[in-house]
């Protein structure tokens, strides 16, 4: 199996099946796969589109990039809530303090900023001290012991949208319902989390600025979860 084929067969419109979806992720993490040629098929995939079972894919494949926290044994119900991020935009830093107090366990892989939105974890970052890097045993620890924890994407958790992230960001392929249902699907997958709450923008100040954008992202985002066994509804 050859990248270069990989690219030109998305480049034509075709679907790429799950083995060459999976040949792409591992070798972007591993390094065999250079970013020039993970760049293109971003871009490919942006002006042609990804499909659901394409979508699904690639969830599956950056979650088996590093490890996956399994919460099971700790007692209650562990929830996530995820915003797709614009301008200003500081809803977990106030959502998920007030979830953990009413007695939830919150457990949350968050990002940085993409294109003109701020991330979480670059608010996070300003405060003196804070780590985003946790392990995946750390953050197991913090979510069993005080009720809450965040992190970004580590060598550990979901390296493959580490990389693609930060590529995304760089190549003007941020605006991508797919692209961006995978990335934020991966990190909800990667944490355990029973439930799910997606805040879902849209506007001048969002990803996407019209409000049917919105609704297709919020319906691919509900079906993945669905499909991962989360139970998951999402706002506009």
């Amino acid at each position: 199996m050859l990248m270069y084929d990989i690219i030109r067969k998305k480049r034509d419109g075709e679907e790429l099946t799950a083995a060459e979806i999976a040949f792409w992720l591992k070798g972007c993490v591993n390094g065999t796969i250079p970013d020039y040629q993970t760049a293109a098929l971003l871009m490919a995939g942006r002006i042609r589109g990804f499909s659901q079972a394409e979508t699904l894919a690639m969830v599956t494949n950056m979650v088996n990039s590093g490890e996956k926290v399994y919460l099971d044994d700790i007692p209650g119900i562990k929830a996530d809530k995820h915003s797709t991020g614009g301008v200003g935009d500081k809803t977990s830093m106030i959502v998920m303090p007030i979830v953990a107090a009413a007695g939830l366990k919150v457990a949350k892989i968050s990002g940085r900023g993409l294109g003109h939105t701020g991330g979480t974890l670059d608010k996070l970052q300003s405060i003196a001290g804070f780590r985003i890097d946790l392990t995946a045993d750390e953050f197991k620890a913090q979510v069993r012991d005080i009720g809450i924890a965040i992190t970004g994407q580590t060598a550990e958790l979901v390296p493959a949208d580490k990389k693609l992230y930060s590529l995304r960001d760089l190549t003007a392929t941020v605006d991508s319902i797919p692209l961006v249902a995978a990335s934020i699907m991966s990190k909800k997958i990667a944490t355990g989390a029973d439930v799910l709450a997606l805040d879902v923008k849209f506007g001048s100040g969002a990803v996407f600025e019209d409000i049917e954008q919105g609704r297709e992202l919020a319906r691919v985002m509900v079906g993945l979860a669905h499909d991962s066994g989360i139970r998951a509804a999402a706002v506009l």
